[in-house]
C-alpha cells in the first residue's frame, strides 16, 4: 500500500510557487542556466492534449521545439511574440540551420499571448499523439528540448540566445529546490594536456566528510568545453590508499577504482537528483580514497592548455530516505577484445549483458533495484542506445532509449518512472553505429575514435556493485574488416550470438563471471499515434483540477 502523505505534502510544496496559480500546469523546468527561459507543462491524459507556457526573459520573438538530436534539423517548433501589429504565433519545421518553414497544417493552438515586466509570456497546445508528419511524436522516453529568442520580433539569427534540455514529459519525475549551499569540489589542479588526440588524466584525492551526508546534486566544471569529453568520479578500493594525480589507465591499483559516484559527458548540466534519493559520502568511508577522471578529446593536438575541470557535489546533512547508487552497464570498457566495428557502414550493432544473478555470489540478500535515472554514452559513431529489461527470459519493456543519440549531447536525464529489477532479472544495452564516413575498422576501447557502449544506470537502494557488463567471447571466431554489406550482416549476427563473458564487479575489486550468457532477442521500439488534429475542439479548455494532478504524481509514483 502507499501512502498518499508524500503526495500531499510535494503538491503543496509545488502551490508555494509564483508558477503553481495554474493547476493545468504543475511541471516546470527552467531550460537555460541562466533561468531565462521557464517552461510550464500539463497533461490530464497520454492521449489528450499537452498544453505548454513558455516564459521568456525577452520582448521580442520566442520559439520553443523538440528534436531528435538536440539540433535544428528535423526540429518541430512553434514561434510567436507581441509584434507593433498585435500578436504572432505559427507551428513549423526544420530543416537545417536557416529560418524554419511554416507547417501545411498548423497542430499548435495559441491560448495566450502577451508581454509583461520584459517577458514574453505564450501558452499553447497540442495533441499528444499528433500523426502530422511535420509534427514530433510526444513519447514517455526522454525529449530533446529546443528553445531560442530574439530581442526584437525579427525572426532571425538568434546569437547565443538558444539551447537544448533533455526533459521526460510525459513521466517527469518532480524535484523539491534546497537552500543548501555547501558543496565538495573535486576538480584538477592546472594539470597541463599534452598533444594527444586521446589523454586520460586522474587525481586521486579524499572527501572528508566525518558524518554521512548525501549528495543531492552533481555541477559540472569545464574550464575547456572544447577538450573535456567525460569527468567520472570513482570511489576506491581500500587498499588505494595514496593522494596523487597522475595519467589513468598505466596498470597501476587506482586502474581498480571502479565505483561510479558521479558522472558528466559533453553536453550536459547540472543533475539533481529525486527529492527521495541521494548519494552516500562521508561516514564510515571519509577516509576513503576517490578518483577523479577526465577523458580530454583535443582533435587538433594542441599543445600547452591547462585545465582545472571536474565536478562540484552539492551535498546535505538531512539524509533522505534511500541511499542511491550508479552501476555501468554495457559492453565491457576494461577488456582488451577483438570485437571489431566494420567501416563504410550505416548501422552495425553491438551488445553488453548484465545477468543478475552474478549479484548473489558477491553479496547476501541482494535486494529489489529501483531504476530511476541514467547516462547513455558512446564515442563518435554512436547513434543510437536501447537499455532492455529482461524477466524470465522476456523482455517487459525499455529501461532507457534513445534512438536520435547526439555525441555532443550526453546528458543524464530522470527516467520519470521507476523500474523494478529483480535477482535474476537482465539488462541489456544496444549500441547502434554509423561508420559510413570511416575507411578504417572502429574498435572498442577507450580512445576518442575507438566506440563504447555504456549505460551508466541510477538506482537505490545502493549496493556494493559497481560494474555489470559483458562482451562476446571473440576468441571463438575471427573478426571480418570488409566493408562488404553482407558480409558485415553475418559479422554482427556472429557477434550477437557468440556466449557472452559477463561479469559483475564489487566495490573491492572483488568479481563474479558467467562464460555461457546470450543476447536475447528485442522488441522493435514501434510509436503509434491518432490521426485527429490538435486544432479540433477549441472550443474547451484543457484543465487539470488539483485532484488530477495528484494522480498523475501517484501514477508516476507507482510506474
Amino acid at each position: 500500500m502507499h501512502s498518499l502523505l508524500p503526495f500531499l505534502y510535494l503538491f503543496s510544496a509545488w502551490t508555494k510557487g509564483a508558477w503553481a496559480a495554474d493547476p493545468t500546469m504543475p511541471f516546470m523546468e527552467y531550460l537555460d542556466e541562466k533561468h531565462m527561459v521557464c517552461l510550464m507543462w500539463g497533461f490530464d491524459n497520454l492521449k489528450g492534449n499537452i498544453t505548454f507556457k513558455l516564459e521568456v526573459n525577452t520582448t521580442g520573438w520566442v520559439g520553443f521545439g523538440f528534436s531528435p538530436n538536440g539540433g535544428m534539423k528535423g526540429a518541430d517548433m512553434v514561434i510567436g511574440g507581441v509584434g507593433p501589429d498585435g500578436s504572432y504565433f505559427t507551428d513549423r519545421h526544420a530543416l537545417g540551420k536557416f529560418e524554419p518553414l511554416v507547417d501545411q497544417q498548423q497542430s499548435y493552438t495559441l491560448l495566450s499571448m502577451n508581454e509583461k515586466d520584459g517577458q514574453t509570456i505564450m501558452s499553447f497546445r497540442r495533441s499528444i499523439q499528433s500523426c502530422d508528419k511535420e509534427d514530433f511524436l510526444i513519447t514517455a522516453q526522454p525529449i530533446k528540448l529546443i528553445y531560442a529568442y530574439g530581442l526584437t520580433d525579427e525572426i532571425k539569427n538568434h546569437r547565443d540566445n538558444r539551447g537544448t534540455k533533455e526533459i521526460n514529459l510525459l513521466e517527469y519525475m518532480p524535484r523539491t529546490t534546497s537552500t543548501n549551499l555547501n558543496f565538495l569540489s573535486a576538480t584538477m589542479d592546472n594539470i597541463t594536456v599534452p598533444a594527444y588526440r586521446t589523454y586520460y588524466y586522474c587525481k586521486y584525492m579524499k572527501l572528508n566528510l566525518t558524518t554521512k551526508h548525501h549528495i543531492y546534486m552533481i555541477e559540472p566544471v569545464i574550464e575547456h568545453i572544447d577538450i573535456v569529453h567525460r569527468v567520472l568520479l570513482h570511489r576506491c578500493p581500500s587498499f588505494v590508499t595514496e593522494e596523487d594525480d597522475r595519467p589513468c589507465y598505466m596498470g597501476d591499483m587506482g586502474d581498480t577504482c571502479f565505483g561510479v559516484v558521479a558522472a558528466w559527458a559533453v553536453g550536459g548540466g547540472v543533475f539533481e537528483l529525486p527529492e527521495n534519493v541521494g548519494i552516500p559520502i562521508g561516514g564510515a568511508d571519509s577516509g576513503t580514497i576517490y578518483r577523479l577522471e577526465i577523458h580530454y578529446n583535443n582533435p587538433r593536438k594542441e599543445a600547452g592548455r591547462t585545465d582545472s575541470s571536474g565536478l562540484r557535489l552539492h551535498y546535505t546533512a538531512q539524509l533522505r530516505q534511500h541511499d542511491a547508487g550508479i552501476m555501468i552497464t554495457g559492453v565491457s570498457p576494461w577488456t582488451s577484445l577483438a570485437y571489431n566495428i566494420p567501416p563504410k557502414t550505416p548501422e552495425f550493432h553491438t551488445y553488453g549483458v548484465c545477468n543478475t544473478t552474478l549479484f548473489s555470489e558477491l553479496l547476501n540478500p541482494v535486494p529489489e533495484l529501483q531504476f530511476f535515472a541514467v547516462m547513455l554514452h558512446t564515442h563518435l559513431a554512436g547513434r543510437k542506445i536501447r537499455v532492455v529489461h529482461y524477466r524470465n527470459g522476456t523482455q517487459t519493456g525499455f529501461l532507457a532509449l534513445d534512438e536520435d543519440y547526439d555525441f555532443g549531447l550526453q546528458q543524464t536525464v530522470n527516467l520519470g518512472h521507476i523500474t523494478t529489477v529483480k535477482q535474476g532479472d537482465e539488462i541489456a544495452v544496444e549500441c547502434t553505429y554509423d561508420t559510413s564516413d570511416r575507411t578504417n575498422v572502429s574498435i572498442m576501447g577507450l580512445g576518442s575514435t575507438d566506440e563504447m557502449c555504456l549505460a551508466f544506470l541510477y538506482y537505490y537502494p545502493a549496493i556494493n556493485i559497481t560494474a555489470c557488463v559483458s562482451h562476446p567471447n571473440t576468441g571463438m571466431s575471427e573478426n571480418s574488416t570488409t566493408s562488404d554489406q553482407n558480409t558485415i550482416a553475418e559479422q554482427e549476427s556472429l557477434m550477437k550470438n557468440l556466449p557472452q563473458i559477463q561479469y559483475a564487479f564489487d566495490d573491492k575489486h572483488n568479481y563474479s563471471v558467467n562464460a555461457h550468457g546470450t543476447v536475447r532477442d528485442m522488441m522493435e521500439t514501434t510509436v503509434t499515434c491518432e490521426t485527429s488534429n490538435a486544432a479540433s475542439g477549441l472550443s474547451t479548455s484543457c484543465k487539470m483540477k488539483p485532484a488530477g494532478i495528484i494522480l498523475v504524481l501517484l501514477y508516476i509514483a507507482i510506474m
